[in-house]
């Protein structure tokens, strides 16, 4: 069991994001998820990230606020304790709309390792 406090939470740079300030809560080290990590994100007003995909699928878990999730043509807003799984390859847009912080977790599988 590893456990990890979130004054220990390591903060990262995800591309293509802006306004945005997230933490790695588990992921990344020894004795961790082998399969996936979890990210904190704080979004300020206006901030948001994409459009751009990524080759694997990810979650969504708005916590605090709200989030406008654009994917496959549709637009969703996300309020607290809402949550969507984007699909592989599938381009996205979000963006906070609102006037408060939203503060949602991301988890995702680890990127793939070229083959050697």
């Amino acid at each position: 069991m590893l456990i990890k406090r979130f004054d220990e939470a390591q903060p990262y740079e995800a591309p293509n994001h802006h306004g945005c300030h997230g933490l790695r809560l588990q992921g990344f080290e020894e004795g961790g998820p082998t399969n996936q990590w979890v990210g904190y994100s704080q979004f300020l007003p206006g901030g948001g990230a994409g459009p751009d995909a990524t080759p694997f699928e990810k979650v969504y878990v708005v916590l605090e606020g709200e989030m406008t999730v654009q994917c496959e043509g549709r637009t969703e807003v996300l309020r607290a304790m809402d949550s969507c799984t984007l699909p592989a390859g599938a381009e996205r847009r979000i963006e906070n709309r609102s006037n408060h912080v939203c503060r949602m977790l991301v988890i995702m599988p680890y990127p793939r390792q070229p083959a050697t």
